[in-house]
């Protein structure tokens, strides 16, 4: 049968071939149609190779998405430097230093600010100061004052007496005005011209009266806002807000602060006692006390 029918089996398969080469070539392969030999399901539309550029954005779009959702920084965009604001003072490291070391750094910046240099350990144990060996503070957290200026006098400790004394008060804020771009939205107004808001005022005391005790009394007599806490860590009022600009209102490091004598004290207003003739400045910082010189200074 073979040798009878030779011719047109060989005819038939030539057929075959020309016919399966060209539905292979004439795109109806099975391959070109989202076929796979490991997947039975085909794809509306046919397999292409992928555009680099789009490739490499997809990936980086893909890549903030993961930082997004495992909570990663995020670069954002960037202010227009007409309408950014300055970039403001970083913190001093202070928290690092050793006791002996912040009061060595304390006296240098003193120093250079024309200012008196903190007391040594042992002035401060000689007029009743009980520093604890650990940490070279007292338990209120006062570094050793420095040689000749009073040591601090607790609250309950104090006693009031009849007698009467003058001293002369003020409160400022004019540091504010070389910072108005980094003040609170809606505070601008509150801050005078001249940056003052009491001038310096003579004022009645009493004998075993505190800083704290006179501010509260000259803003009651004055009509001027102001707003404290008590802070027993450090034994003392803590002043929030005068004149209705408060702590961080024209940034991170912005606060109110007080000096006596020009000495900004390194403990707190209500364990501040006052003496005849003493001249107390409150006074609004932009910088943790280095614009208004009292850099030092810890307590308000």
């Amino acid at each position: 049968m073979w040798q009878k029918h030779k011719t047109k089996i060989i005819a038939i398969c030539a057929v075959l071939i020309v016919l399966a080469g060209a539905f292979w070539y004439g795109g109806s392969a099975p391959g070109l149609q989202g076929w796979t030999a490991a997947d039975n399901t085909k794809t509306d539309n046919p397999v292409t190779a992928p555009d680099p550029a789009q490739a490499t954005q997809t990936a980086e779009q893909n890549g903030k998405t993961q930082q997004a959702e495992q909570g990663e920084p995020q670069e954002q965009d960037k202010p227009d430097d007409a309408t950014a604001k300055p970039e403001q003072p970083a913190a001093k490291p202070q928290d690092n230093l050793t006791p002996a070391e912040k009061v060595a750094a304390a006296a240098e910046i003193a120093g250079a600010a024309g200012q008196a240099a903190p007391g040594s350990e042992s002035y401060s144990k000689e007029q009743g100061m009980q520093i604890d060996p650990a940490t070279g503070k007292d338990q209120y957290n006062t570094d050793p004052v420095p040689e000749g200026k009073p040591l601090p006098v607790e609250p309950e400790n104090a006693v009031i007496t009849d007698e009467a004394y003058t001293c002369t008060m003020s409160i400022s804020c004019a540091s504010i005005l070389e910072h108005m771009d980094w003040l609170a939205d809606g505070k601008a107004e509150l801050v005078p011209e001249d940056g003052v808001i009491l001038a310096p005022t003579e004022v009645t005391f009493y004998g075993g009266e505190s800083v704290f005790n006179v501010l509260q009394r000259v803003c009651k007599q004055n009509k001027i806002h102001m707003e404290f806490m008590n802070t027993p860590m450090y034994n003392s009022a803590y002043i929030e807000g005068i004149h209705n600009l408060y702590e961080f209102d024209c940034g991170e490091l912005s606060g109110w602060m007080y000096s006596v004598n020009d000495w900004f004290p390194n403990y707190g207003c209500s364990r501040y006692q006052l003496s005849d003739g003493d001249v107390i400045c409150w006074e609004y910082t932009c910088d943790l006390g280095v614009d208004v010189n009292g850099f030092y200074s810890t307590g308000a």
